[in-house]
């Protein structure tokens, strides 16, 4: 790791110069830790070397307008900040919504080479979805079918945020189940 006066000797350097080597010199040493922050928050190895570039990126600018006395701890706060607007962002919410509830495939059998699935495997689901409970058929469908966010199914079924997880979740596993007994 730099020594403090040559942490400040880079820094002096690139906003004297605005030569991205210095600055990439000093975050060379730190790159490690910043992936390790990131892989904290954002529990993804590909997001959270996009995000260690990101944040290189976001130093050319923020480094020629302040003055850091601490490196080290500044660069940490800078992570930790970075990480957190991801995700608050909307997209990323979406995609770890799509992810951790995917969609019912998984309880599916695989599917043939043209892509479609056969026509017992479809009738198997619809008897599948037609056992679930009301509400985790409409909250599955709205979901899957008309691909709504969890907001947007709570606003149009007026169930609370949980309960719409939750139904979703056990309409998941309930169809899973009765995919694995054959519609049974």
């Amino acid at each position: 790791m730099p020594g403090h006066e040559h942490e400040k000797q880079l820094l002096a350097r690139y906003r004297e110069t605005g030569d991205n080597r210095f600055l990439g010199e000093l975050y060379s040493e730190y790159m490690h830790l910043v992936y390790g922050v990131c892989l904290k928050y954002l529990k993804d190895r590909e997001k959270s070397r996009d995000a260690v570039m990101d944040i290189f990126e976001s130093l050319v600018t923020k480094l020629r307008n302040q003055e850091v006395e601490n490196f080290k701890p500044w660069l940490h706060v800078v992570t930790r900040n970075h990480c957190l607007m991801i995700l608050r962002s909307s997209a990323y919410k979406r995609e770890q919504e799509n992810k951790s509830v995917s969609s019912v495939e998984y309880a599916l059998p695989a599917h043939h080479d043209n892509g479609k699935m056969p026509e017992e495997d479809l009738d198997q689901l619809r008897k599948c979805i037609s056992k679930l409970k009301d509400e985790q058929k409409e909250c599955v469908s709205m979901f899957y079918l008309e691909e709504l966010s969890y907001r947007e199914i709570t606003e149009r079924t007026r169930f609370d945020l949980k309960k719409v997880k939750s139904h979703i979740q056990n309409g998941k596993r309930n169809i899973k189940i009765c995919m694995e007994n054959k519609g049974e």
